[in-house]
């Protein structure tokens, strides 16, 4: 579905960032204890694992990449992962996603970016409604648009080096600063697009919370953050169905 942005140890700062602010909203709602949860895109599992720690009754962790999904499944933890080959087209990704289904709460952390022109964003959105239950939320981390070539992301561990404008929404070429650096593209939606195909799916409300940082500590103190929060790399999309 995605290009997993977990591929550092220790985890680059925006992403603990994104950790950090699903986990608080979460913990706001009155966490996930006795849900039935879906952690889309879920790579090597951080925010799959999240969820069941926290007491889900059902976790299923879904990615399209092999590989994520055998590193995901070392850990041991209490979750179904599973393969969706999402090249077989958005009809495909929506039925197998509803047959896992239903569930109460689906995550989704730098998923819709990666929808390359509307029709794919708006499907992929009615996919996720899909499988929820009447009343299920989804929480998804999505992209700030507008920051390349004002805001520098390089300290918290994210480089965008090109916008090349075309299609339904730019195309981002950017580098997650590890080492080695790993390369990626992802589609520069407005929050305005993601929340149209949200209301085109079915969900109801639709509402945007910005990101939060983790406590300062001696690494990154709270110079370094109040800075990232000034121009972070995402917000958190908050949909009830």
């Amino acid at each position: 579905m995605r290009q997993q942005y977990d591929t550092s140890t220790p985890p680059v700062a925006f992403s603990l960032a994104d950790a950090f602010t699903l986990r608080t909203a979460l913990d706001a709602l009155g966490g996930v204890r006795g849900l039935d949860t879906i952690d889309l895109a879920c790579g090597h599992g951080g925010t799959t694992r999240m969820l069941a720690s926290g007491g889900a009754r059902r976790t299923v962790g879904v990615d399209n990449c092999p590989e994520r999904i055998r590193r995901a499944r070392e850990d041991g933890a209490p979750v179904e992962y599973v393969l969706l080959d999402d090249a077989a087209g958005m009809s495909e990704l929506a039925a197998g996603m509803a047959e896992l289904g239903p569930f109460d709460l689906a995550t989704a952390v730098y998923l819709f970016n990666q929808a390359h022109d509307r029709a794919a964003l708006h499907a992929l959105f009615r996919a996720v409604r899909a499988a929820l239950r009447p009343g299920g939320r989804l929480l998804a981390i999505v992209p700030n648009p507008g920051a390349f070539p004002y805001a520098d992301w390089s300290p918290y561990g994210i480089s965008v080096v090109e916008r090349a404008p075309g299609g339904d929404a730019p195309l981002l070429r950017a580098r997650l600063e590890t080492d080695p650096p790993v390369p990626f593209e992802c589609r520069e939606w407005a929050h305005a697009d993601f929340a149209e195909a949200a209301a085109d799916a079915g969900f109801a409300t639709v509402s945007w919370q910005p990101t939060r940082t983790p406590p300062a500590c001696a690494t990154r103190d709270e110079t370094y953050w109040s800075r990232y929060r000034t121009a972070p790399v995402g917000s958190l999309m908050n949909c009830v169905a």
